[in-house]
């Protein structure tokens, strides 16, 4: 997301698809940056909208929670909420910058030491990876407790097809331990999500904060509607590979991502100006 940056063949072939065929009709556009300044200010004005999401879902938990992006000028550091610090009151001036070894480097508030672990060693062993979104929430972490795929039950579930992985290792355990951290990231490769049994739900971008914080609250929504039909005792209906398949791309892209949470971007701010202060 810099000026430098084009876009994939398939992020243009999926911007053609959902862009207005009309002139002059008002639609999201994706930012360009002339300097490392402007596009610091979006991530850190986009991280806080997210914040401010997660706790408009319900996704807060005492001081759990924890969203990082990384610094588009300084990539080795992460940008992310303040300890203790409710998520619906993170605000650009109280937001906190950490280096790969947990030092708080600006701000004036702790960092989640146990969060940080897994958080940096995402960051760390996949440089590609812009913002990563975790949280403990009601139906994410229950669901985890199965150790199992989100299966293809709707278009919106088939948007996680293949693109999502389970992580057995340190089930449940807090993660206080550097090598502990690495030993889930290395289970993520090219997926865009993680379901850690007994922990719950990660979700990651190779774009944008706000694609990594709108995935989560999709992933959420399907452990929550998957966790329904389990309830009922019918074998649901799966869609099939092929068009699970064409779901994903066409529904499941970091584009499409970034753009379901521009409206909600918009709302936020429009409704709650304080988190810019």
């Amino acid at each position: 997301m810099t000026a430098t940056t084009t876009p994939s063949l398939k992020t243009s072939e999926q911007m053609s698809l959902y862009q207005p065929k009309q002139q002059g009709l008002r639609f999201p556009k994706t930012p360009t940056f002339a300097t490392h300044q402007e596009e610091r200010r979006y991530r850190k004005e986009h991280l806080v909208a997210a914040c401010r999401e997660f706790a408009r879902q319900g996704f807060d938990y005492g001081f759990a929670g924890h969203l990082t992006v990384r610094d588009p000028e300084h990539p080795h550091l992460y940008w992310t909420n303040p300890m203790a610090v409710h998520l619906a009151k993170v605000r650009i001036s109280n937001l906190i910058v950490v280096d790969r070894e947990g030092r708080v480097v600006e701000g004036e508030y702790a960092v989640n030491q146990a969060g940080f672990v897994l958080h940096a060693a995402i960051h760390e062993r996949h440089p590609d990876i812009v913002a990563v979104c975790h949280a403990h929430t009601i139906f994410g972490t229950a669901f985890s407790t199965l150790g199992t795929k989100i299966e293809p039950i709707t278009q919106d579930a088939a948007a996680f097809y293949e693109d999502h992985v389970v992580v057995l290792e340190d089930a449940g355990k807090v993660a206080v331990e550097a090598n502990a951290g690495h030993k889930v990231a290395s289970e993520l490769k090219g997926s865009r999500a993680i379901i850690h049994q007994n922990h719950g739900l990660f979700t990651v971008s190779r774009h944008s904060i706000d694609a990594a914080a709108f995935w989560f609250t999709a992933l959420e929504r399907c452990c929550q509607q998957q966790l329904l039909i389990y309830n009922t005792g019918i074998k649901p209906k799966l869609v099939d590979s092929a068009h699970a398949h064409y779901s994903r791309e066409h529904v499941g892209s970091e584009y499409i991502g970034w753009l379901h949470f521009q409206p909600v971007y918009e709302y936020l701010a429009q409704s709650q100006p304080d988190m810019f202060d």
